[in-house]
């Protein structure tokens, strides 16, 4: 049988910013502006901030102490503070030390650059500059040896390691300074400024769940539908790794046959897509609060800082912020690198399921630590990492596909619709090139020619 929820019309009004251009950067070019016929959207239109769901706005409401008001006008500043983020890592290379949001309605934008004579040029376009050392490049390269370490021995008092960009250092948590201390050295990294974070906590997965909806693995553990897929015509959903082996038969949360793993990864990443039977119809639908849905329309990472919704079969629709991505978790089973770290509670039951930005796709759960009495951190999968391992198209709210480029210029790849792209790529469309702003999965209706917000023509 076909699954479907109510949906709920009502859309809140709200004021939207305009787009912003970058210009007047040193030691940079300026992007001539994208020819249009009228008016370019804004970021917030493009991503659907401008159009969040009742829902959505309800559980910011409850649990970032919003009012209605405040909710939306932070999802459009996320919205536009992302894209304003991408053009400035794009016009500093790599001077750029990272990027994030901050204030009740997210109404700071930081960038940190590692030359003070880019400063007033920050400034200019409404973000308050930071002048630190470390690059963002240098920061990753740093996580990396300790990546490197981990796999070298055993890392269980040392659970979480990430680069912490506000603090424009490299964090590790661990059970004693002495257990944080070695690890450090191991990696090489000893006399770095490395931080180390003495907790008891240690983040565990969040097995027998379901995110969206509830499914079951070979008739046995219970996990959680994260985001519709398709695959060519094969449709089905992405979850998490270590619900499920590849070959792992599912069935749906009314118990009927629904389909079968396809491919399963855990550990060292904890991504998964089901392949689901004909009856199971892919929509861009995920379940919120009393049988409602929000809808995505695609998969813009968002920046620290932002807000970030989650749903999940035991403890419903929780908000919280993204403090870090690229968090490394040593879980008992074994670790996962490149997941986001966020303040959004979980309890057992929850992982596999969906994370959502506004109206884009971020991830699905992954692991954590407390609960939904006390608060707790959880850690997510990003979904455009699973979209391009496994070749997979999210199913989206956005309008038709078009046609893509073929040509290739100058090294720069042609844009093509279901392609990831990081942010700093390059394509071309049309003859012309651009750069891209924001990591997403490209949608048909997001060309980068009208999408202003994702792409920023060089």
């Amino acid at each position: 049988m076909v699954f479907r929820h109510a949906r709920t019309a009502r859309r809140s009004a709200l004021t939207v910013l305009g787009a912003l251009v970058l210009a007047g950067l040193p030691h940079a070019a300026v992007a001539d502006p994208t020819p249009a016929a009228g008016p370019a959207p804004s970021a917030a239109q493009t991503l659907g901030a401008d159009r969040p769901s009742p829902q959505l706005l309800a559980a910011m409401e409850r649990d970032l102490e919003l009012d209605e008001g405040q909710a939306s006008e932070r999802l459009v500043n996320e919205a536009e503070a992302g894209s304003r983020a991408g053009r400035l890592r794009n016009a500093l290379g790599e001077r750029f030390a990272g990027a994030w949001v901050r204030g009740k309605t997210s109404g700071e934008l930081t960038v940190a650059t590692t030359d003070a004579g880019d400063t007033a040029a920050i400034e200019a376009q409404g973000a308050t500059a930071k002048v630190v050392t470390r690059t963002l490049t240098g920061l990753k390269a740093a996580k990396a040896e300790l990546d490197a370490a981990a796999a070298r021995g055993k890392t269980s008092e040392t659970p979480v390691w990430y680069v912490d960009v506000p603090k424009n250092r490299i964090m590790v948590q661990a059970t004693s300074q002495e257990a944080g201390a070695a690890f450090v050295k191991a990696a090489g990294l000893e006399g770095e400024d490395v931080g180390i974070r003495i907790t008891t906590v240690r983040p565990r997965l969040l097995q027998d769940i379901t995110g969206g909806d509830a499914f079951y693995i070979d008739d046995a553990a219970r996990c959680s539908v994260g985001f519709s897929v398709t695959k060519g015509a094969q449709g089905g959903f992405v979850t998490a790794g270590h619900c499920g082996r590849a070959g792992a038969t599912t069935t749906g949360y009314d118990r009927t046959a629904q389909g079968t793993f396809q491919a399963s990864t855990f550990p060292g990443v904890d991504m998964a897509w089901v392949g689901t039977d004909e009856q199971w119809t892919p929509t861009p639908d995920v379940k919120a609060q009393n049988g409602q849905e929000v809808q995505v329309t695609g998969s813009a990472e968002a920046l620290v800082g932002a807000s970030v919704c989650r749903s999940g079969s035991t403890t419903g629709w929780h908000c919280g912020t993204i403090e870090q991505h690229d968090a490394s978790v040593s879980y008992p089973e074994g670790r996962v690198d490149g997941l986001t770290r966020t303040t959004v509670c979980a309890e057992p039951g929850d992982s596999g399921g969906p994370y959502v930005a506004g109206a884009q796709a971020q991830g699905v759960t992954s692991g954590g630590s407390g609960n939904c009495t006390s608060g707790g951190t959880t850690f997510y999968q990003p979904v455009n990492a699973m979209l391009g391992e496994f070749g997979l198209t999210l199913t989206t709210a956005a309008a038709a596909q078009t046609t893509p480029d073929e040509q290739q210029e100058d090294g720069a790849q042609a844009w093509t619709a279901g392609q990831v792209y990081e942010a700093g790529t390059t394509v071309t469309r049309d003859g012309v090139r651009y750069q891209c702003l924001q990591t997403h999965q490209a949608q048909g209706a997001w060309a980068p020619a009208s999408t202003p917000a994702l792409w920023q023509r060089m």
